[in-house]
């Protein structure tokens, strides 16, 4: 495959299409799946056609959709289930670390206290 076919190839996996679908109606709701759509392409040549090349890498990810209804149009995301529960993870290892370093500072701080008090009397 040359490199022309190869980024025609990649402009068609990136294109209009793969980001927005096709609308849906049900029960007077039009629905159009909305996607991010992020990739690259690569290509190469040599000598007396010699060479070679290519490469290409791409993701399509859903992240919601526009519903309109009597007029009105409304962007409703997707949940990223494990998306959030990672964050969930984080915020909570970090909060962990917070109060255990917050409590190592107090009980070093108590125990300096407990020993200038022994020391005064």
């Amino acid at each position: 495959m040359n490199p022309d076919d190869l980024m025609a190839k990649v402009a068609d996996q990136l294109s209009v299409r793969r980001v927005f679908g096709e609308p849906i109606e049900r029960e007077g709701i039009v629905v159009i799946p909305v996607a991010v759509a992020i990739g690259g392409g690569g290509g190469g040549a040599g000598p007396d056609d010699q060479g070679a090349g290519g490469g290409f890498g791409g993701i399509v990810r859903a992240i919601g959709v526009y519903t309109l209804r009597d007029g009105q149009v409304r962007f409703v995301p997707a949940v990223d289930a494990v998306g959030l529960g990672i964050l969930a993870l984080l915020f909570t290892r970090t909060l962990v670390h917070a109060f255990h370093r917050r409590g190592r500072r107090r009980f070093r701080a108590g125990r300096e206290a407990a020993g200038r008090s022994r020391s005064a009397g």
